[in-house]
């Protein structure tokens, strides 16, 4: 590529900069980290664990957004000195050969920064309500019998691996194990800024094909799960939840021997009359933390009810009432032809190792651009 054939391509990274540095803008982010640097300090933080981890969190993780913002200002601007010094050598006979090579780095310089600011971008998409909230994940086995628990399992691991992979806290609230191998059910927190935002895409139904381990003909086998994302409920939301309407059970945390929570009556299961709603938690080693988490759960799906109740109201009142998401939205393909495809985007991974392994980005980035098309263009 010439010099020129750079100039085009500089001022489209410009101005999609400029447009992520609006959306984001520094000096909000500057002023949110002080404010949270101030809360960081205040020698009673920890009285409050909970709060004090979201605070410093949600801090670190502000830091790390404002540090990507300059940082992606300094390569668009380094690589605008690159090309300029490739040009000034391709000038000169002594330099051309210097100058061609210049020309090839920055050619791949491009690339590479193209592909992070469609990714930075990506972030200004999570605009929506409850995005910027923590995430609260279920994943539920379905149809397909022991393949299907294998599954959920499966995509719990998935999950828990792309969150370590962005350093994400994660604890895993409840889980459910079925008999022969897997899980009936696991539902899981990732405590970091806008996890809901990025999570709440992949909800949906998830099919699985391959050939049964669990078939001694070596069948192949389709089997389902369905994934469940919803924002972590805050104080400052207010779902109120009368007492006398949730039903309380207390039983013995389960799963594999060992745990001090197994030892006790400490599991919680709580249930919401009105609507049904069953909430399961035996992490914590205490009946009165067990309770706590899953009142906080079950105020979360509240909420998130009631956010759906309002939108289909409103969409009832727009004359439309077509779910904007399908049951099925992502397929995993473990024999032949070896795929992942999501359903909605067309998005897809010929390397289904390394996606069960949470290689997700791609995905998750794909369905939020999708999501905010479908915002967007409802008749599409």
């Amino acid at each position: 590529m010439s010099p020129d054939d750079f100039a085009p391509l500089l001022e489209k990274l410009r101005a999609t900069y400029d447009t992520v540095e609006a959306v984001m803008d520094p000096q909000l982010l500057a002023e949110k980290i002080a404010d949270l640097t101030e809360k960081a300090s205040a020698p009673d933080l920890w009285d409050d664990q909970e709060n004090a981890q979201k605070v410093t969190q949600t801090l670190s993780a502000t830091q790390s957004e404002l540090e990507r913002l300059k940082t992606m200002k300094t390569r668009i601007d380094d690589f605008e000195a690159l090309v300029e010094l490739g040009a000034e050598e391709l000038l000169t006979e002594e330099g051309r050969a210097d100058g061609e090579a210049i020309m090839e780095d920055a050619e791949n310089t491009y690339k590479n920064l193209e592909t992070d600011l469609a990714a930075l971008e990506v972030r200004t998409l999570l605009n929506g309500e409850y995005d910027e909230r923590f995430a609260v994940v279920t994943i539920r086995s379905g149809a397909g019998g022991v393949d299907a628990a294998d599954f959920a399992e499966m995509l719990l691991r998935m999950y828990l691996r792309w969150a370590e992979r962005h350093d994400y806290p994660t604890k895993v609230l409840d889980t459910s194990y079925a008999e022969e191998a897997g899980i009936k059910s696991a539902t899981f927190e990732v405590d970091a800024p806008y996890a809901y935002g990025r999570l709440s895409v992949e909800a949906g139904t998830h099919r699985l094909a391959r050939v049964s381990p669990f078939n001694a003909a070596g069948k192949r086998q389709t089997s389902f799960a369905a994934v469940e994302v919803i924002p972590l409920i805050e104080t400052t939301d207010h779902i109120d939840v009368p007492e006398s309407d949730i039903k309380i059970d207390v039983f013995r945390s389960s799963g594999p021997g060992g745990q001090s929570v197994n030892t006790t009556d400490s599991a919680v299961r709580l249930t919401h009359l009105p609507t049904g709603i069953v909430i399961s938690m035996q992490d914590e080693k205490s009946q009165i933390q067990n309770r706590a988490a899953a009142m906080r759960v079950l105020q979360s799906r509240l909420l998130l009810l009631r956010h759906e109740q309002e939108h289909a109201r409103k969409k009832e009142l727009a004359g439309d009432v077509k779910a904007s998401w399908g049951d099925q939205m992502r397929s995993y393909f473990l024999y032949g032809q070896q795929l992942v495809k999501d359903l909605r985007t067309g998005h897809e991974s010929n390397n289904p190792d390394a996606v069960f392994d949470g290689d997700l980005d791609g995905f998750i980035d794909e369905g939020i651009r999708w999501r905010k098309h479908q915002e967007l263009h409802p008749e599409d």
